[in-house]
């Protein structure tokens, strides 16, 4: 059997596959989607993480492909539908991530409200030392709307409560105890908007979560309010963002995804784009790295060797 890995994940995926199956490492980090379908044909594991889109082109290129790992939690970039049809086992890694994900949410709550990356920037580049410029704002006592009350946002809540602030939050396929639990008051979308200083998403991507984040919602927000989204590119609407952040309608929008993250071939390390977003002054992003700690890598990876083989009755 061939294995291949066409993303930086543990090392330990390639060393323990490799005791039963030929594994192979794209020499490019991900490939693009053409590049994936000259190399997959006779592969068996696929290994990745979320690029390039695996549509009904790669899928019917990968004529012996019987398993999928992602090193990741959405499965958004996968025609899961189609793997299923052509008997293609697709495993992902649910809730492994989510400490990695929550202690960014918090580090870019604290990086708006103390302005640190303009601060930064205003003493290294400009050269100034100006104390008075960047008058913050602390997080205690302040309101935290978490959309999508799954493990990430249950843990963002837990933290948030560590700093004095107040949970309220929207997940509809919750029971009423899992609030209760996490000392978080449940609310409809539009409430969760109306009340809190800081709104953060934490949803997959799909028809129903789609531009759910628009002009609409921020309508209802506070006008010195923050939005993050550490969750997946499309749930906000980029463009109403971009409209609500110029008109001063919202105190700064952080984000660790972008809505075209995923067109196409996606967005590779080397890949130069342009946003609106990127003229605003209260906006920060990071090129999707929620999950970018060594101690995620490990965890995901045991969790994904363990799903390929019991899926191909390995050792």
């Amino acid at each position: 059997m061939k294995c291949l890995i066409i993303d930086a994940v543990h090392s330990a995926i390639a060393e323990e596959l490799g005791k039963y199956m030929e594994v192979t490492v794209s020499e490019k980090l991900p490939p693009a989607k053409d590049e994936l379908k000259a190399m997959i044909p006779d592969v068996d594991v696929l290994i990745m993480r979320v690029d390039p889109m695996i549509d009904k082109e790669v899928l019917d290129a990968a004529a012996n492909l019987k398993v999928i790992g992602v090193c990741s939690v959405g499965l958004n970039h996968i025609d899961t539908k189609y793997a299923e049809e052509k008997g293609v086992k697709v495993f992902n890694a649910p809730g492994l991530n989510g400490n990695a994900v929550a202690e960014l949410t918090i580090c870019k709550m604290l990086e708006l409200s103390r302005h640190t990356i303009p601060a930064h920037r205003d003493v290294t580049v400009n050269q100034k030392w100006d104390k008075y410029a960047f008058v913050g704002r602390e997080l205690r006592g302040k309101t935290l709307g978490v959309l999508g009350f799954g493990r990430i946002g249950q843990r963002v809540g837990e933290i948030a409560r560590v700093f004095g602030m107040k949970v309220v939050a929207y997940d509809p396929y919750l029971p009423a105890e899992i609030f209760t639990k996490n000392e978080a008051t449940s609310m409809s979308i539009a409430e969760v908007c109306e009340v809190s200083d800081f709104v953060t998403i934490h949803m997959p991507l799909n028809d129903e979560t789609r531009n759910l984040f628009n002009a609409e919602s921020i309508s209802k927000m506070k006008s010195d309010a923050v939005v993050l989204n550490m969750a997946r590119g499309g749930i906000v609407n980029e463009k109403d963002m971009y409209e609500a952040l110029k008109a001063g309608k919202l105190g700064g929008y952080a984000t660790d995804v972008l809505e075209n993250e995923v067109a196409g071939d996606g967005l590779t390390e080397d890949s130069r784009f342009y946003s609106p977003l990127f003229d605003c002054d209260n906006f920060i992003v990071s090129p999707h790295i929620g999950a970018q700690t060594v101690d995620a890598s490990r965890d995901i990876g045991q969790h994904i060797i363990g799903k390929v083989k019991e899926a191909l009755n390995l050792g």
